[in-house]
């Protein structure tokens, strides 16, 4: 029964929703366990990140899904501290012929999501995973207004939502929403069919 792992940070709570959005697509492949490992700040001591039980339900995944916001061009610093922790796996290829993918969000359609994906993308390489796309092209090439892969994201999954400073509960597009749900489904099917 293959795993998908999909470990996180949100800071807002757009990348969260992306983040189960994902889950659920995964979890419709038949025999599919899916995990979802949120990153918060209390994991954060003297600025390294430390949880052993998320890195040893990791290490036990057969795909790891990893998710940031889009912050100033980049991963998150909290995410980051998460990355930095798992060089002593990259160090022994721990997670070497796992499967990987990437998602983020950000406030503006660019932001330069694109900046976090090739991260996201390069770190998984570094690891010695198997990376896999999007696959969807945008759905209005065919007429369809569902918003499937709006924001033209092949590398991963692109989320954007206004900013918003009021202190509203998050909501993403509900186009970005169905992506995340069809990407996760195809890493589930990816994982399996690889497994």
């Amino acid at each position: 029964m293959p795993t998908v792992a999909i470990v996180y940070f949100s800071g807002t709570g757009h990348t969260h929703l992306m983040a189960q959005a994902i889950a659920e697509g995964a979890s419709k492949v038949e025999d599919t366990t899916v995990e979802v490992l949120r990153i918060v700040g209390e994991q954060i001591v003297h600025g390294r990140w430390k949880d052993d039980a998320t890195i040893e339900k990791l290490n036990q995944a057969d795909a790891i899904v990893f998710g940031s916001p889009t912050y100033m061009g980049g991963v998150a610093a909290q995410f980051k501290a998460f990355i930095d922790a798992t060089s002593e796996i990259w160090f022994r290829h721990g997670w070497k012929d796992k499967i990987a993918a990437g998602f983020t969000h950000s406030s503006s359609p660019s932001g330069d999501k694109q900046g976090t994906l090739l991260y996201l993308v390069t770190n998984a390489a570094q690891h010695g995973m198997i990376w896999v796309n999007v696959g969807d092209l945008q759905s209005f090439l065919f007429g369809k207004d569902d918003g499937v892969n709006r924001l033209g994201g092949f590398l991963g999954v692109m989320g954007q939502s206004p900013l918003d400073m009021s202190g509203k509960e998050a909501q993403i597009d509900s186009g970005d929403r169905l992506t995340s749900v069809r990407f996760g489904q195809r890493i589930a099917e990816v994982t399996k069919r690889y497994c």
